[in-house]
Protein backbone atom coordinates (compact mmCIF):
# COMPACT_ATOMS: atom_id res chain seq x y z
CA UNK A 1 0.00 0.00 0.00
CA UNK A 2 1.05 3.45 -0.98
CA UNK A 3 2.44 5.90 1.78
CA UNK A 4 -0.42 8.16 3.54
CA UNK A 5 -0.58 11.76 1.94
CA UNK A 6 -0.67 14.92 4.51
CA UNK A 7 -0.68 18.18 3.59
CA UNK A 8 2.08 21.38 4.35
CA UNK A 9 2.07 24.87 3.41
CA UNK A 10 5.60 24.25 2.69
CA UNK A 11 6.99 21.30 1.83
CA UNK A 12 10.76 20.82 3.28
CA UNK A 13 13.75 19.84 0.97
CA UNK A 14 15.60 18.29 2.98
CA UNK A 15 16.37 17.07 7.00
CA UNK A 16 13.61 16.53 9.96
CA UNK A 17 10.28 18.14 9.93
CA UNK A 18 7.45 18.54 12.39
CA UNK A 19 4.58 17.88 11.73
CA UNK A 20 1.72 19.57 14.32
CA UNK A 21 -1.91 21.01 14.25
CA UNK A 22 -4.60 18.61 12.53
CA UNK A 23 -2.34 16.97 10.26
CA UNK A 24 0.01 16.44 12.80
CA UNK A 25 -3.07 14.96 15.23
CA UNK A 26 -4.75 12.58 11.94
CA UNK A 27 -0.61 11.46 11.83
CA UNK A 28 -0.68 10.37 15.13
CA UNK A 29 -4.29 9.90 17.09
CA UNK A 30 -5.77 8.38 13.95
CA UNK A 31 -3.46 6.94 11.53
CA UNK A 32 -1.10 5.88 14.57
CA UNK A 33 1.68 6.34 12.74
CA UNK A 34 5.23 5.38 14.63
CA UNK A 35 8.90 5.29 14.10
CA UNK A 36 10.14 4.27 10.93
CA UNK A 37 6.92 4.54 9.02
CA UNK A 38 6.52 6.21 5.47
CA UNK A 39 4.67 9.30 4.84
CA UNK A 40 4.36 11.96 2.02
CA UNK A 41 3.99 15.84 2.49
CA UNK A 42 2.66 17.85 -0.29
CA UNK A 43 1.46 21.12 -0.60
CA UNK A 44 -1.10 19.76 -2.63
CA UNK A 45 0.07 22.41 -5.96
CA UNK A 46 2.40 19.31 -7.25
CA UNK A 47 5.37 19.14 -4.88
CA UNK A 48 6.12 16.59 -2.14
CA UNK A 49 8.35 14.45 0.13
CA UNK A 50 9.05 10.70 0.86
CA UNK A 51 9.38 10.82 4.74
CA UNK A 52 10.29 8.03 7.37
CA UNK A 53 9.01 8.78 10.80
CA UNK A 54 11.81 9.85 13.73
CA UNK A 55 9.31 9.88 16.72
CA UNK A 56 5.87 10.46 17.82
CA UNK A 57 4.94 13.05 20.55
CA UNK A 58 1.65 13.59 22.39
CA UNK A 59 -1.52 13.75 20.54
CA UNK A 60 -0.68 15.70 17.65
CA UNK A 61 3.46 15.85 16.86
CA UNK A 62 5.14 13.58 14.22
CA UNK A 63 8.60 14.31 13.59
CA UNK A 64 9.98 13.05 10.17
CA UNK A 65 13.48 12.80 8.14
CA UNK A 66 13.16 13.82 4.72
CA UNK A 67 14.25 11.06 2.08
CA UNK A 68 13.45 12.96 -0.96
CA UNK A 69 11.49 15.74 -2.26
CA UNK A 70 9.76 15.91 -5.63
CA UNK A 71 7.89 18.39 -8.35
CA UNK A 72 5.08 16.56 -10.31
CA UNK A 73 4.59 18.32 -13.49
CA UNK A 74 1.17 19.61 -14.59
CA UNK A 75 -0.36 16.43 -16.56
CA UNK A 76 -1.37 16.59 -20.43
CA UNK A 77 -3.79 17.50 -21.34
CA UNK A 78 -5.78 19.16 -18.33
CA UNK A 79 -9.18 18.20 -17.53
CA UNK A 80 -11.50 20.16 -16.14
CA UNK A 81 -15.21 19.73 -15.48
CA UNK A 82 -17.71 22.44 -15.49
CA UNK A 83 -20.47 20.87 -12.85
CA UNK A 84 -23.54 22.51 -12.64
CA UNK A 85 -24.86 22.67 -9.34
CA UNK A 86 -26.53 19.37 -7.71
CA UNK A 87 -29.48 19.51 -5.53
CA UNK A 88 -28.48 18.49 -1.50
CA UNK A 89 -24.74 17.29 -0.79
CA UNK A 90 -24.54 15.17 -4.22
CA UNK A 91 -22.33 18.18 -5.55
CA UNK A 92 -19.83 17.78 -2.87
CA UNK A 93 -20.09 13.47 -3.53
CA UNK A 94 -18.98 14.64 -7.51
CA UNK A 95 -16.43 16.55 -6.33
CA UNK A 96 -15.09 13.65 -4.49
CA UNK A 97 -15.40 10.92 -6.63
CA UNK A 98 -14.18 13.10 -9.72
CA UNK A 99 -11.01 14.11 -7.56
CA UNK A 100 -10.37 10.40 -6.94
CA UNK A 101 -10.67 9.78 -10.46
CA UNK A 102 -7.80 12.15 -11.40
CA UNK A 103 -9.87 15.75 -12.90
CA UNK A 104 -7.59 18.28 -12.19
CA UNK A 105 -10.37 21.46 -12.09
CA UNK A 106 -13.60 21.60 -11.51
CA UNK A 107 -15.41 24.89 -12.08
CA UNK A 108 -19.12 25.21 -10.00
CA UNK A 109 -21.90 26.75 -12.91
CA UNK A 110 -24.88 28.04 -12.10
CA UNK A 111 -27.23 27.04 -14.91
CA UNK A 112 -30.56 28.19 -15.38
CA UNK A 113 -32.47 24.92 -14.66
CA UNK A 114 -30.17 24.68 -11.33
CA UNK A 115 -32.59 24.09 -8.34
CA UNK A 116 -30.00 25.01 -5.57
CA UNK A 117 -28.33 28.72 -6.38
CA UNK A 118 -25.22 30.05 -4.62
CA UNK A 119 -26.05 33.29 -2.74
CA UNK A 120 -24.79 35.71 -0.05
CA UNK A 121 -23.30 33.63 3.08
CA UNK A 122 -24.80 29.95 2.01
CA UNK A 123 -23.28 30.24 -1.33
CA UNK A 124 -19.51 30.94 0.64
CA UNK A 125 -19.71 27.72 2.79
CA UNK A 126 -21.08 25.85 -0.12
CA UNK A 127 -17.96 26.37 -2.32
CA UNK A 128 -16.04 25.91 1.24
CA UNK A 129 -17.50 22.84 1.26
CA UNK A 130 -16.73 21.56 -2.26
CA UNK A 131 -12.73 22.98 -1.96
CA UNK A 132 -12.15 20.72 1.60
CA UNK A 133 -13.81 18.02 -0.02
CA UNK A 134 -11.55 18.32 -2.87
CA UNK A 135 -8.79 18.28 -0.49
CA UNK A 136 -9.65 15.55 1.55
CA UNK A 137 -10.64 13.42 -1.58
CA UNK A 138 -7.06 14.62 -3.25
CA UNK A 139 -5.37 13.42 0.49
CA UNK A 140 -7.13 9.93 0.19
CA UNK A 141 -6.46 9.14 -2.51
CA UNK A 142 -2.56 9.61 -2.81
CA UNK A 143 -2.53 12.85 -5.32
CA UNK A 144 0.43 15.34 -4.67
CA UNK A 145 -1.98 18.14 -7.26
CA UNK A 146 -5.13 18.44 -5.84
CA UNK A 147 -7.67 19.78 -8.26
CA UNK A 148 -8.53 23.36 -8.51
CA UNK A 149 -12.10 24.52 -7.31
CA UNK A 150 -12.62 27.49 -9.05
CA UNK A 151 -15.54 29.99 -8.18
CA UNK A 152 -18.52 29.53 -9.64
CA UNK A 153 -19.02 31.13 -13.00
CA UNK A 154 -22.46 32.17 -15.34
CA UNK A 155 -23.13 31.08 -18.28
CA UNK A 156 -21.39 33.67 -20.23
CA UNK A 157 -17.98 32.91 -18.24
CA UNK A 158 -18.10 28.99 -18.89
CA UNK A 159 -18.47 30.31 -22.54
CA UNK A 160 -15.30 32.18 -22.25
CA UNK A 161 -13.49 29.26 -20.37
CA UNK A 162 -14.98 26.89 -23.41
CA UNK A 163 -13.63 29.15 -26.13
CA UNK A 164 -9.80 28.82 -24.87
CA UNK A 165 -10.15 25.25 -24.41
CA UNK A 166 -8.17 22.60 -27.24
CA UNK A 167 -11.27 20.26 -27.36
CA UNK A 168 -14.97 21.07 -25.21
CA UNK A 169 -17.79 18.90 -24.93
CA UNK A 170 -21.30 19.22 -23.57
CA UNK A 171 -22.76 16.43 -22.30
CA UNK A 172 -26.21 15.46 -23.79
CA UNK A 173 -28.54 13.43 -23.04
CA UNK A 174 -30.08 13.05 -26.75
CA UNK A 175 -28.42 9.45 -27.37
CA UNK A 176 -29.52 10.39 -31.53
CA UNK A 177 -28.02 13.68 -30.89
CA UNK A 178 -25.71 14.14 -34.92
CA UNK A 179 -22.19 14.92 -32.41
CA UNK A 180 -22.20 11.64 -31.95
CA UNK A 181 -20.14 9.79 -28.55
CA UNK A 182 -17.56 11.04 -26.51
CA UNK A 183 -16.07 7.84 -26.92
CA UNK A 184 -15.17 8.47 -30.55
CA UNK A 185 -14.85 12.09 -30.56
CA UNK A 186 -10.79 13.48 -31.25
CA UNK A 187 -8.80 14.50 -28.20
CA UNK A 188 -5.91 16.18 -27.96
CA UNK A 189 -2.74 14.66 -26.05
CA UNK A 190 -1.64 18.28 -24.91
CA UNK A 191 -3.21 21.22 -23.63
CA UNK A 192 -6.73 21.87 -22.40
CA UNK A 193 -10.19 19.38 -22.21
CA UNK A 194 -13.17 20.97 -20.51
CA UNK A 195 -16.37 19.13 -19.96
CA UNK A 196 -19.29 20.43 -19.23
CA UNK A 197 -22.31 18.41 -16.96
CA UNK A 198 -25.67 20.08 -16.75
CA UNK A 199 -27.96 20.28 -14.02
CA UNK A 200 -30.94 17.30 -13.70
CA UNK A 201 -33.04 19.45 -16.09
CA UNK A 202 -30.52 19.45 -18.47
CA UNK A 203 -28.92 22.25 -20.32
CA UNK A 204 -31.20 24.54 -21.89
CA UNK A 205 -31.27 25.37 -25.81
CA UNK A 206 -30.53 29.03 -25.09
CA UNK A 207 -27.16 27.81 -23.17
CA UNK A 208 -26.14 24.90 -25.61
CA UNK A 209 -26.46 27.57 -28.43
CA UNK A 210 -24.04 29.79 -26.49
CA UNK A 211 -21.58 27.08 -25.82
CA UNK A 212 -21.70 25.57 -28.87
CA UNK A 213 -20.93 29.48 -30.40
CA UNK A 214 -17.81 28.78 -28.40
CA UNK A 215 -16.53 25.83 -30.07
CA UNK A 216 -17.99 23.43 -27.41
CA UNK A 217 -20.16 20.51 -29.23
CA UNK A 218 -22.44 18.44 -27.60
CA UNK A 219 -21.63 14.76 -26.98
CA UNK A 220 -23.16 11.95 -25.11
CA UNK A 221 -21.74 9.25 -23.17
CA UNK A 222 -23.60 6.46 -23.41
CA UNK A 223 -27.40 4.64 -23.97
CA UNK A 224 -28.25 5.54 -20.33
CA UNK A 225 -28.77 8.82 -18.97
CA UNK A 226 -26.88 9.60 -15.65
CA UNK A 227 -27.07 11.79 -12.74
CA UNK A 228 -25.74 15.07 -13.08
CA UNK A 229 -23.60 14.16 -10.33
CA UNK A 230 -22.09 11.22 -11.97
CA UNK A 231 -21.80 11.78 -15.24
CA UNK A 232 -18.72 13.99 -14.73
CA UNK A 233 -17.00 11.36 -14.04
CA UNK A 234 -17.80 8.57 -15.97
CA UNK A 235 -16.97 11.49 -18.79
CA UNK A 236 -13.67 12.12 -17.12
CA UNK A 237 -12.44 8.45 -16.72
CA UNK A 238 -13.66 7.65 -20.42
CA UNK A 239 -11.06 11.14 -21.25
CA UNK A 240 -7.85 9.92 -19.06
CA UNK A 241 -8.35 6.38 -20.28
CA UNK A 242 -8.19 7.51 -24.34
CA UNK A 243 -5.03 9.90 -23.53
CA UNK A 244 -3.22 8.02 -22.09
CA UNK A 245 -3.81 9.87 -18.65
CA UNK A 246 -3.96 6.21 -16.96
CA UNK A 247 -1.34 4.55 -18.84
Amino acid sequence: MTAPVFVVDTVPGSGSFLLDGPEGRHAVSVKRLRSGEELVLTDGRGRWAECVVVSAEGKDQLTVRVSADHEEPGPEPRVTVVQALPKGDRGELAVEIMTETGVDAIVPWAASRCITQWKGDRGLRALAKWRATAREAGKQSRRTRFPEVADPMSSKQVAALLAEADFAAVLHEDRDHPSGALATAGLPDKGSIVLVVGPEGGVSPEELALFEGAGARPYRLGHSVLRTSTAGTAAAALVLGRTGRWS
